[in-house]
């Protein structure tokens, strides 16, 4: 079947009201535009859906009309989405994907299930506080399905913005996330600046600061909370941030440089408890000091979570509480 050239024309003067999109809109629409956007190619199309292509043809026609523009440019060998389809595809993907969730979640409540967490951690929390909180709710709610997500704060603080997480441990990194988002904080993390058991640095006492930019580091990538915080401790003992030095934001990675390679790294103090206690890694003592960073739980305002989320916000709410006493407890008995 041959198709046009010319993209549908964008209709002046149409207004497209919430009523009849409700009206008119269906789950098959969604998935021609979906289809479509992936494979650029109606016969492909038409084929997934089980559709004969002059059926398929009329059915985004149909669409653009109900629009009042063009969803897919017509050229020669592929289909793409014109400017304004593009938001329509993000949005059909989104609904879909939605929609795929909520039948996945009514399953696993109809079969005995405890619902659905999906839960964003940046490195430090995931290091410690959320495997205790999930082995804790788990006890609570076996059939509980929880996903874990891990990244930096500023990619999760995006994912909960776009309600792709329920809830999110991290920090802040901009201002206008605390008009968006609430925040209940955990605890303060302490940062350690480590190296592996062999580096020669682990030979003196107290590296001078100037022996520490002689040596590569592996440093979160510019931007980053831990970032900011290194480069103002950089300034305050008056050193350049290291030139020689590996950016990245995966724990594996930097656990990895930091066996294999005579690097440094400056890192929350979790994240290493386990190399620190083997003696695979060494901590450094030096001047350079960075400030322990305050993460917490991150939530969406005036949104109320589901039974379970709050649950689980309550358990790492409350497991921060029994750690910080812990830790009173400790230095008072260390003074007696």
């Amino acid at each position: 079947m041959a198709f046009r050239n010319d993209a549908a024309p964008v209709l002046q003067g149409l207004q497209l009201s919430h009523a009849s999109f409700c009206n008119w809109i269906r789950y098959k629409h969604l998935v021609l535009i979906d289809t479509l956007a992936r494979t650029r190619n109606m016969h492909a199309t038409a084929t997934r859906m089980n559709l004969s292509q002059p059926a398929l043809s009329k059915m985004l026609r149909d669409l653009e009309e109900q629009f009042g523009f063009a969803l897919f440019e017509r050229l020669p060998r592929s289909m793409p989405p014109t400017e304004l389809g593009e938001y329509v595809v993000r949005y059909a993907q989104g609904a879909l994907a939605e929609s795929q969730q909520f039948v996945d979640q009514v399953n696993r409540l109809r079969n005995g299930g405890h619902g659905f967490i999906r839960v964003g951690g940046i490195f430090a929390a995931t290091a410690l506080v959320l495997p205790q909180a999930i082995a804790a709710i788990k006890a609570r709610s076996p059939l509980l399905s929880i996903e874990v997500v891990e990244h930096s704060s500023d990619h999760l603080l995006t994912m909960l913005e776009q309600n792709k997480l329920d809830i999110m441990i991290g920090r802040f990194t901009e201002e206008r996330f605390s008009q968006l988002f609430d925040f209940q904080p955990l605890e303060p993390e302490p940062f350690s600046l480590v190296v592996n058991s062999e580096h020669p640095l682990n030979q003196l006492e107290s590296p001078p600061l100037a022996a520490l930019g002689d040596w590569p580091w592996v440093l979160y990538p510019v931007g980053t909370p831990i970032r900011n915080r290194l480069e103002q401790a950089f300034r305050v003992a008056g050193i350049a941030t290291p030139a020689d030095s590996v950016e990245t934001i995966s724990m594996p990675m930097f656990l990895q440089l930091l066996q294999s390679a005579p690097m440094i790294a400056m890192l929350p103090r979790s994240m290493v408890a386990a190399q620190l206690a083997s003696g695979q890694f060494r901590e450094l003592r030096s001047p350079l000091h960075v400030p322990a960073l305050e993460y917490g739980v991150v939530t969406r305002k005036d949104e109320p979570l589901s039974a379970s989320a709050r649950a689980f916000v309550e358990i790492l709410l409350e497991g921060a509480r029994q750690r910080q006493k812990e830790g009173t407890a400790a230095t008072a008995s260390g003074k007696a």
